[in-house]
């Protein structure tokens, strides 16, 4: 299991209880901390030591060895030909470069944001159709179809299953239109029918949701960085090494 996070989750009391799960994790190092280079990698990251900040009786002080990989994401180009760039310093417990180079951790932490999506569906999609209590029911209710279409369909990715689909399919129960079966009840019902109809591309589009930036919102230094509509994009980062940049494309 990978655990991937947003900055200030780089504590070291809490990266060494997921560690101790068992589990990975790859999340991005606040601006404070600045690790020393203890061993350079090939692929331009490195590996380093965190500590804990309290000695510990018959333990000393905890120490947790990291891979850091450090990126400019110098161009983010929207449809409209908005630019902006941003600055990752990477923090994993995947060490070995060998079977994890440095481009993988990179576009794997820039698909975290796919996990927004789930909180785009609640608060957009089919908010203003449900009482609050019941959004998180009807978007389980909605996913657990979409796992059932995987099941149904082997080979079949769930990041092919339109959301927006389903919930269009689902009116017909709101509207008690065509919800008794004529056929024998199968794994695949009306509402899975209709997302098999229109699934999403294979390759998973790069898009930017649109966001609106609140009025009285503390994050000034994010204002006008949002489109207001949702756009495609391209995206092209630079690896940063000791020896100068190693230029890597993403598109």
């Amino acid at each position: 299991m990978m655990l991937l996070a947003d900055a200030y989750y780089d504590a070291f009391d809490f990266l060494a209880a997921v560690t101790d799960t068992g589990a990975a994790f790859l999340l991005r190092s606040t601006r404070k901390r600045r690790p020393t280079v203890r061993h350079p990698l090939p692929d331009g990251s490195c590996l380093t030591t965190i500590c804990a900040g309290k000695y510990q009786a018959g333990r000393g002080y905890g120490r947790l060895e990291v891979r850091i990989v450090e990126a400019r994401m110098t161009t983010v180009t929207l449809a409209d030909g908005t630019r902006r760039t941003e600055l990752w310093r990477l923090m994993t417990s995947l060490l070995d470069a060998d079977r994890y180079p440095a481009q993988e951790p990179i576009a794997l932490y820039h698909r975290r944001w796919q996990a927004e999506t789930c909180c785009f569906s609640l608060k957009s999609t089919i908010l203003g159709e449900q009482e609050v209590y019941a959004l998180p029911t009807a978007y389980q209710a909605l996913a657990h179809v979409a796992s059932d279409l995987v099941t149904a369909r082997p080979g079949l990715s769930a990041q092919r299953v339109s959301f927006v689909v389903l919930l269009h399919a689902a009116d017909q129960i709101v509207v008690a239109c065509g919800i008794v079966a004529a056929d024998p009840v199968t794994l695949v019902g009306a509402i899975g029918r209709a997302a098999l109809a229109d699934l999403l591309p294979k390759t998973p589009r790069r898009r930017l949701k649109a966001r609106i930036r609140k009025r009285n919102s503390k994050y000034t230094f994010t204002a006008g960085k949002h489109p207001r509509t949702s756009q495609a994009y391209t995206l092209r980062y630079e690896m940063i090494k000791e020896d100068g940049l190693d230029k890597t494309n993403v598109s």
